[in-house]
């Protein structure tokens, strides 16, 4: 199950690991629409925005749950990059004790909250009681979904991504096999996309236990393991909590621009919503970059590959802005055919989507660079740098800038989608500045390090 990312090609090792946590992502994606899709074969408008407005809570909990393991991510690829067999099982004993725990705390949390959150999400009363139904099924499953979550994290720190791969698969073929049944012929709504997506979650977990107990190599686990270790637990949350707040108000910020555009009318509101979908799917390459870097450069960290773990950084730049350069000048001679694939009676909404797809799409070039430098940041203990970076670019940049495009243009959505990739320029002009304080840092024998600290620890374990 371990994989060793810090000998060979590093940019075959890159390409290993990125490719099937890329695929991943698009069957996790596909299956995601196959809910909307089927609920609305068999179902009216009700269960289908109920199913739409649930899926993007379901979203919004999953993206920081996933930022949130990314502090488990990190603490084991260091622990194999150094060799550590035993400091890598503590840390998946302590991940899976502090998890248990935070989903337990959190199902009860939201599940109090139910009503509160279908206030504030304004759903349709025509849909509150679907929506109601979907959110308390998905709020019983939470475990599951962390427990995935988790579980696959703890593979990707091992450099393992085809694991994740065929759980994400064999998920997506159960989730679509009970939506069938439960949505057609037993006629459950919205409940039963619920129901087949806990199901298939709760399915996959235990596969992936099953594989993850098999495929231990070198990290065998003990009960004394699942007991909280503070150094452990100090550094899982180090890392993940300023992550999970990042991913969390990036969610926000992609609300408070939806609210924007809502202000503008419903052809303004349709364009912004598609064109949002569209980039979230196209952003997949470098959301795959930022996991890459971040587990290939951990690895290496721990084995004291400090100049491999850096050209790790700059690969996966490389990958992001030559991908994003493909789908920019796609963007600009092809925006309204794409919107048009999504709406086809609504000749405004694809024209004012044309707009901002064009503009918006400049952001696929630029955002991966910021992706890969948080993920090298997580790397090194610094993921509070990707915080900094991200809540300034939001705070300065990206509401304000969405705000004054839609005031002072009324008449287009080309300047607001500008205020993306602006925020994102915004983004990597600080990483890079954090990046070389970063870097002097590490070659400063003086400085006390999180890297130096945890390669000095794990060789208890050797």
């Amino acid at each position: 199950m371990q994989k060793d990312l810090t000998k060979g090609s590093l940019f075959g090792k890159m390409l290993q690991f990125a490719v099937p946590f890329l695929v991943a992502c698009f069957l996790q994606t596909f299956y995601g629409m196959a809910d909307l899709f089927i609920t609305g074969q068999y179902n009216g408008a009700a269960a289908v925005s109920a199913v739409a407005v649930g899926s993007q809570v379901m979203h919004m909990l999953t993206v920081v749950i996933v930022g949130l393991a990314m502090g488990t991510t990190v603490c084991i690829s260091l622990a194999v990059g150094a060799r550590s067999g035993r400091e890598c099982a503590r840390f998946i004993g302590n991940s899976a004790t502090l998890f248990s725990v935070f989903a337990l705390i959190l199902t009860v949390i939201l599940l109090i909250s139910t009503e509160g959150i279908l206030k504030i999400l304004s759903v349709p009363p025509q849909a509150l009681g679907e929506a109601r139904r979907y959110l308390i099924i998905c709020f019983i499953g939470v475990p599951f979904i962390t427990a995935y979550n988790v579980i696959s994290s703890i593979f990707r720190g091992m450099g393992d991504t085809k694991s994740p791969m065929i759980f994400v698969a064999i998920a997506g073929l159960i989730n679509v096999g009970f939506d069938y049944i439960l949505i057609g012929p037993l006629g459950m709504g919205a409940a039963g996309a619920a129901a087949a997506t806990v199901g298939s979650q709760a399915f996959s977990v235990v596969i992936a236990l099953l594989f993850l107990m098999k495929g231990q190599e070198g990290a065998v686990m003990h009960r004394s393991d699942l007991i909280p270790d503070s150094r452990c637990m100090k550094r899982l949350l180090g890392i993940g909590v300023p992550v999970a707040f990042q991913e969390g108000l990036i969610q926000v910020s992609f609300l408070v621009i939806t609210t924007i555009a809502n202000s503008r009318g419903v052809d303004v509101a349709a364009a912004v919503g598609i064109v949002e979908k569209i980039i979230s799917f196209l952003f997949l390459v470098p959301s795959s970059m930022l996991s890459t870097v971040s587990a290939v450069a951990a690895q290496n960290m721990g084995a004291g590959e400090r100049e491999r773990a850096k050209r790790a950084l700059w690969y996966g730049i490389a990958v992001c802005v030559g991908t994003g350069a493909v789908v920019f000048v796609i963007c600009q001679f092809a925006a309204e055919e794409i919107v048009g694939v999504f709406v086809t009676q609504e000749p405004e909404v694809v024209r004012l989507g044309g707009q901002y797809l064009r503009s918006y799409s400049l952001d696929c070039v630029i955002a991966g660079i910021q992706f890969c430098f948080s993920g090298f940041f997580s790397a090194c203990g610094r993921s509070l740098y990707s915080f900094i970076h991200n809540i300034t670019s939001i705070v300065l940049v990206r509401i304000p800038g969405a705000y004054l495009a839609s005031v002072m243009f009324p008449a287009t959505l080309y300047p607001m989608g500008l205020a993306a990739p602006m925020g994102s320029l915004l983004s990597s002009v600080i990483c890079f500045f954090l990046y070389k304080k970063l870097v002097r840092d590490i070659e400063d024998p003086a400085e006390t390090d999180i890297i130096t600290e945890n390669s000095a620890n794990s060789t208890e374990g050797r």
